[in-house]
Order: C-alpha cells, then structure tokens, then sequence
C-alpha cells in the first residue's frame, strides 16, 4: 500500500512539473498583459509628438 501511495505522489509531482516547466502547450496562444500608459513606449512617443505640436498656452 506505502508503494502504491509513493507511485502515485511521483506521477502527481510529476505531472505538476511537466506542466509548471515543461514546453509550451500547441494552440495556446501567450497574450502580452497590458501595459500601463506610462510603461507604452508608443503612447509616450505620441503624447511627445502632441505636445510639442500643441501652441503654448501659458504665453
């Protein structure tokens, strides 16, 4: 029976580590998170780009 048991909590390590550490899954696609307005190098790039288009209003 302790045999039993000691085969069964070495496959489910086992298991646990294959899917913690092992190769990307085929069709799982990985999204990027999201990415805050101040870490988005475009949006800063672009708000740049609008401010120093924009007239200066404190003239």
């Amino acid at each position: 029976m302790i045999y039993l048991l000691a085969v069964i909590g070495a496959l489910t390590i086992a298991v646990l580590f294959w899917r913690a550490f092992g190769p990307e899954r085929v069709g799982v696609s990985s999204r990027r998170a999201p990415l805050a307005p101040d870490d988005d190098p475009d949006f800063l790039r672009k708000l740049g780009e609008q401010q120093q288009r924009r007239p200066d209003d404190e003239g």
